[in-house]
């Protein structure tokens, strides 16, 4: 069984067990949070897709750390006119481990 769910502008696929990394979500660790925008679920039976969400389906995740990725940096730079620019930056994310799919 797996679910689609949207969440931060993304869409994750997800199986009960899994540990995903989503964009930052405003939750403290060891809390639970609930996933209703959930595009399409497959069970054994069959595949449903919703419309564009399915009605009453949720997926519940508990939240394990709030971090931040590895930083990246972005190196610009201008040829013949002396102007370069080197920025980092690290994404910040929720580490989430799927426990549930309703629906």
């Amino acid at each position: 069984m797996f679910a689609v769910i949207e969440t931060g502008g993304k869409q994750y696929k997800v199986c009960e067990g899994d540990t995903i990394y989503v964009e930052k979500l405003e939750c403290e660790a060891d809390s639970e949070i609930v996933f209703d925008q959930v595009k399409a679920i497959s069970n054994g039976e069959g595949f449903r897709v919703g419309t564009p969400v399915i009605e009453g389906a949720k997926v519940t995740a508990k939240v394990i750390a709030n971090g931040k990725a590895p930083k990246i940096y972005v190196f610009t730079y201008k040829a013949k006119k002396n102007e370069k620019t080197k920025m980092g930056h690290r994404q910040p994310y929720t580490k989430v481990s799927i426990l549930k799919i309703e629906g």
